[in-house]
């Protein structure tokens, strides 16, 4: 403790600090260099998205980067913050390519990082469920969401884990558009946090027991 108050002096920004600190947790733990995984929050960049349906992926992202005082940094196809837990180093990364292009990102981080498909996690919103209802799958088609759609193809595979969280879908015939991009009300903003609290969690146990123990976790009934 007395080490990281050192350095949290001799470091004056977040980032600075933050970096170091990440490296003295790790040479804290051994030798033994941790496991990685990208966790990919889709969504548009830009302040006339945020609070928006399409944009959850980011708000989930956001909520675990301020739950463990994580810190985002932009770099190239998207803002990226790492949080370290017992032994799993998870990338959080918010893509920049706009949602139709978020394979690009994807592909780019997973390669950069040398983390295995097995070891990607995609959060993003769907119009099949009803809002609070969480689906979290280790594969499976897009389910016509254009972000999931572009990784699929990118990567050339749909072998990877995907949570879906639903914002339902009342709206008036030819409205999709307008309805995904549309802000988020009260009620669904104030239900957010337990919502996003759930998906970290899942993702902390597919990364620290099992994807099945993380499924039976996650794929439960709104209670919103």
């Amino acid at each position: 403790m007395a080490l990281l108050k050192i350095l949290s002096r001799l470091f004056r920004s977040d980032k600075e600090r933050q970096a170091v600190f990440q490296k003295v947790s790790e040479e804290g733990q051994g030798t033994e260099p941790m496991e990685k995984f990208l966790v990919a929050g889709l969504g548009n960049i830009g302040q006339e998205y945020a609070q928006t349906r399409h944009n959850m992926g980011f708000m989930v992202l956001d909520e675990w980067a301020k739950a463990a005082e994580a810190v985002f940094s932009t770099e190239r196809y998207g803002s990226i913050a790492t949080v370290s837990v017992k032994g799993r180093q998870f990338w959080l990364l918010k893509p920049s390519t706009y949602m139709n292009l978020s394979g690009n990102a994807v592909r780019y981080w997973l390669e950069k990082l040398n983390i295995p498909m097995e070891h990607l996690v995609v959060v993003c919103d769907d119009l099949n469920l009803p809002f609070g209802t969480l689906r979290m799958k280790t594969q499976g088609s897009d389910g016509g969401h254009n972000g999931l759609a572009h990784i699929i193809q990118t990567l050339s595979s749909s072998q990877f884990t995907r949570i879906r969280m639903g914002i339902g879908n009342e709206f008036e015939r030819g409205a999709q558009i307008d309805y995904v991009l549309g802000k988020l009300d009260d009620k669904e903003l104030e239900a957010m946090p337990e919502l996003a609290k759930k998906v970290i969690s899942g993702i902390k146990t597919y990364a620290m027991d099992s994807p099945q123990r993380a499924m039976n976790q996650v794929n439960t009934k709104p209670k919103i």
